[in-house]
């Protein structure tokens, strides 16, 4: 296996420097109270980065001890700079200078640690000098730090540069993804005015499954008893929510529940959703070249994938003229399909929903919008995340169909908050309001029975 390493190239470089130049020493927020580390000596470092990259940039290591092998190389390579350095250095200088080295060659900088914390669920690098990062849904900031502007540029492109991406002045803004399937989105000058800004989604190595939600109380065991029934009697179901609610994480559990036997095709800005089923056909979205053509959309991806025969349609999020294909699908044939969508709660999806056909550029009267949506969508799964971080499936909602010109809606469960409880965390009860949905007959006809409380 060999390994590859991304060397700063002159584009790079000269970006680098003007960044560098530009530097902004903004004096810290009033609330920060931490210990500034001193940098390591720069040139000393660059030397040393500059030996390792050149040395060891062309070998081939195979077996799977590859990698660990030529890092203990670049440490062998990075001790021996040191040691020809006329002036003695201290061992926790030496320890770090080999850190900081071993980091931006093989890693990502200062933020690698983070990156590897399996606590940590998102890094936000704002600037050089302020890094939060997520956990268990609250924000705190940290005490790492990069060198300066350059040195994040330089980790951006380290990013983006094995997937055919490019991010500069004329590009100042990318999405990519980590070879791990973490969600990378970067922004630089002259759009960022503090300096590159980073933000990477983490991608989950043991996604939660349902039994995990149930346990953690972001449903009921009911609920997610009704929501199985609901995957396997190949229901529409929309998932809804704000931001870091959690609506991929409950795309990806309740895309568990689809049966084996069946063609799943999976379409996405950036590939998220781990489906464990056998017969899966994975497809991602490509941004525009440096020319502005070769662009491909979740629309073009959508109307692709009617072709290859699916039996199940997942789209990780419907953000644009793409609904209405999503419709279309949905209601010719394309049942059980699953997508999420950004909103504040069950109605906001579908008013989102029917502007966004509008953004499909099709002449398409008001009410025949509503008539798609009511007859494509079954179920809203509506997600919050609460004051404490925590997330909760809010809503449960079916699609009843049309009164007049409105989509009428009625709740199945709801999360009902009650205050907060002496740890300060979000108290309250999922609740059923009595009412047995309509699709439970389609659920009937194909042999599917749901237990006789489950709507008590």
């Amino acid at each position: 296996m060999q390994f590859a390493l991304i060397v700063e190239g002159e584009i790079s470089m000269s970006l680098s420097k003007r960044l560098s130049e530009q530097q902004s020493f903004s004096e810290k927020p009033i609330f920060t109270s931490r210990e500034v580390k001193t940098p390591a000596p720069s040139e000393l470092r660059a030397r040393i980065h500059q030996r390792v990259v050149d040395e060891i940039k062309n070998r081939r290591m195979d077996g799977k001890d590859a990698e660990r092998k030529l890092e203990a190389e670049a440490q062998r390579i990075a001790n021996q700079v040191m040691d020809e350095e006329p002036v003695p250095i201290l061992h926790t200088e030496r320890q770090r200078l080999m850190e900081e080295v071993i980091n931006d060659v093989f890693g990502y900088g200062p933020i690698d640690a983070l990156l590897k914390d399996e606590t940590v669920s998102e890094v936000m690098v704002n600037s050089w000098s302020d890094i939060y990062v997520e956990r268990e849904g609250k924000l705190s900031l940290t005490d790492v730090q990069f060198r300066d502007d350059a040195h994040i540029l330089q980790i951006i492109e380290k990013i983006v540069a094995p997937l055919g991406r490019r991010i500069d002045e004329s590009s100042p803004m990318v999405d990519a993804r980590l070879p791990d399937g973490s969600r990378v989105n970067a922004i630089i000058p002259p759009l960022a005015l503090k300096g590159p800004c980073l933000t990477i989604r983490k991608f989950s190595k043991n996604p939660l499954m349902m039994a995990n939600m149930v346990k953690i109380g972001t449903l009921t065991e009911k609920m997610a008893v009704l929501l199985q029934a609901c995957v396997i009697g190949k229901l529409n179901i929309m998932v809804s929510g704000g931001t870091g609610s959690g609506k991929t994480t409950t795309l990806n559990a309740l895309s568990s529940f689809i049966p084996n036997n069946e063609r799943i095709v999976t379409i996405e800005d950036a590939a998220e959703l781990q489906l464990h089923q056998h017969h899966v056909v994975t497809l991602e979205t490509r941004p525009a070249n440096i020319e502005g053509k070769g662009a491909i959309t979740i629309r073009d991806l959508v109307k692709n994938s009617l072709r290859m025969r699916p039996d199940r349609i997942v789209v990780g999020e419907v953000r644009g003229g793409e609904a209405l294909d999503m419709l279309q699908a949905m209601n010719t044939g394309h049942e059980g399909s699953l997508t999420t969508v950004h909103a504040n709660s069950p109605r906001d999806a579908l008013a989102r929903v029917e502007t966004m056909v509008l953004m499909s550029g099709m002449d398409l009267p008001t009410r025949a919008i509503r008539e798609q949506i009511s007859s494509a969508i079954d179920l809203i799964a509506h997600q919050a995340r609460l004051q404490d971080g925590s997330r909760r499936i809010t809503h449960l909602s079916e699609v009843q169909g049309m009164e007049g010109d409105i989509i009428t809606l009625q709740d199945i469960y709801r999360f009902q908050q009650k205050g907060k409880d002496e740890f300060n965390r979000v108290a309250g009860e999922f609740r059923a309001t009595g009412i047995r949905p309509k699709f439970m007959e389609k659920l009937a006809t194909l042999g599917i029975q749901m237990p006789h409380d489950t709507f008590q």
